[in-house]
């Protein structure tokens, strides 16, 4: 089974916050992180913006990707949220048993 990692980001701690509760109760991932503030640097129609941003990096199994990836763009308020998924190439045999253990 193959595990990934998932990385979106909220502008509000509290959308982070809701966001990864809401992962963890539907069971799409394991474990969400929140780190930030971050501050954001990026172009955008055409301009520079500059945000600060809360990073969220969710545990999860690839099979579970479409359905996580429908539920952020759902309820995500931004226009086009980051959204991206990086393979764990490697990890420790209890934690990934764990994630497949609590994840649907």
């Amino acid at each position: 089974m193959s595990h990934i990692l998932v990385i979106t980001t909220f502008s509000e701690k509290e959308d982070a916050k809701k966001f990864g509760e809401l992962v963890i109760k539907k069971e799409l991932g394991a474990c969400v992180q929140i780190l930030g503030p971050i501050e954001s640097i990026y172009s955008w129609n055409d301009k520079v913006g500059d945000s600060e941003e809360y990073i969220c990096f969710i545990k999860t199994k690839k099979d579970l990707y479409e359905e996580l990836e429908e539920l952020i763009l759902e309820i995500h308020p931004y226009e086009t949220p980051e959204l991206i998924a990086v393979d764990i190439v490697e990890g420790s045999e209890e934690y990934l048993d764990w994630i497949n253990h609590v994840t649907s």
